[in-house]
């Protein structure tokens, strides 16, 4: 009789765990090979993950804790593959997109432009890394990683959530409710970073009916949304506690967010006093931009390719290359083979 009650409770234990499959919601390492998927929401969400993934997969769980975190942005540490240091992948997304350009204004910007410049070149470009957000620089390489038709790159989230209001013909996104509007892979949520007021949905959509200059924004990709397995989003932004980011959300079975974790003006301030006020997904979400249908974006303008590093002619190039280069040697640095991709993963 024990023999049989001690089998029960253990074939009640087997059925009452979790599968394999159930744990392993992340879908980052299933993505890291469909790059060069046909749709559009898989490569975004594949560019995305690729990130994380070399970044050692840092993470901020349902709760808004930062669980996991092992690099940070201008660090000379080496990423997941082992051979690109942390800043470097940093000033790629920068000088990738074309936006470092932009930036031509601000001190060490122009440094970042070569990234195996002499050691006062390395400091400066390390400090722009620091001193200037670079999140909407991150979305704009996944977008064009991506081969996004219709996405335009910008220094400033607030730039293409006004397209996606204000141009919704042109835009590769629509303008939604993120309270109220079902989420997937391919999507950004968006949040308004101020810190004397809250704008939410409404307040978004005044300061964009307005016409003010513009609004300091943060905005992450869904890259996962598994209401039936573990009921949690999976989104990734840069520049989010100094990397790239995923933050674990929790969602409805209509792939909704479900509660969506809102900033109030009213809330308690995060201090070791009042630890319970402590959440890092608790933002003032205000707008939710969905990925268009396929067919609505093959209608919109080519995609922007990344731009290709300047590289001498392979016939100006001595042989040979060095990855120690003594200065004035006139070898070539040997290129790195785990650099960020240059060309969108599309498919012809």
């Amino acid at each position: 009789m024990l023999h049989k009650f001690a089998l029960a409770l253990l074939i009640l234990a087997a059925l009452s765990a979790p599968s394999g499959a159930a744990r392993a919601a992340d879908p980052c390492p299933a993505l890291r090979t469909q790059g060069g998927a046909a749709d559009t929401a898989t490569r975004i969400a594949a560019a995305a993950c690729l990130e994380n993934l070399q970044w050692f997969r840092p993470f901020i769980d349902t709760q808004g804790r930062l669980a996991s975190a092992s690099v940070s942005e201008a660090e000379t540490s080496r990423l997941e593959d082992g051979a690109t240091e942390t800043w470097r992948r940093t000033a790629s997304y920068w000088r990738d997109t074309g936006l470092l350009q932009r930036m031509g204004g601000f001190a060490g910007a122009e440094q970042c432009f070569d990234p195996y410049g002499s050691g006062y070149s390395t400091v400066a470009c390390r400090a722009f890394l620091i001193d200037n957000p670079w999140s909407a620089a991150f979305v704009s390489y996944v977008m064009m990683k991506a081969g996004v038709r219709g996405f335009r790159p910008s220094a400033s989230h607030y730039d293409y959530v006004r397209d996606a209001y204000r141009a919704q013909d042109q835009s590769p996104f629509l303008y939604l409710d993120p309270a109220s509007s079902t989420a997937a892979p391919g999507d950004l949520l968006c949040a308004v970073r101020s810190s004397n007021r809250v704008y939410g949905y409404q307040g978004l959509i005044a300061a964009l009916d307005g016409g003010n200059g513009g609004l300091n924004m943060h905005c992450d990709v869904v890259v996962g949304v598994n209401p039936n397995n573990d009921g949690k989003a999976y989104l990734i932004g840069g520049n989010v506690q100094q990397g790239a980011t995923m933050r674990l959300m929790a969602v409805n079975r209509n792939n909704q967010f479900w509660p969506l974790p809102l900033r109030s003006e009213t809330q308690v301030e995060c201090s070791p006093d009042t630890v319970a006020a402590c959440d890092m997904n608790k933002l003032d979400w205000a707008v939710l931009l969905k990925l268009k249908p396929e067919a609505a974006l093959a209608q919109l303008a080519p995609p922007t390719p990344l731009f290709a590093p300047q590289q001498a002619p392979a016939s100006a190039q001595p042989s040979g290359c060095c990855v120690q280069c003594v200065l004035g040697s006139n070898v070539p640095r040997c290129p790195n083979p785990n650099a960020p991709g240059i060309k969108p993963q599309t498919q012809d």
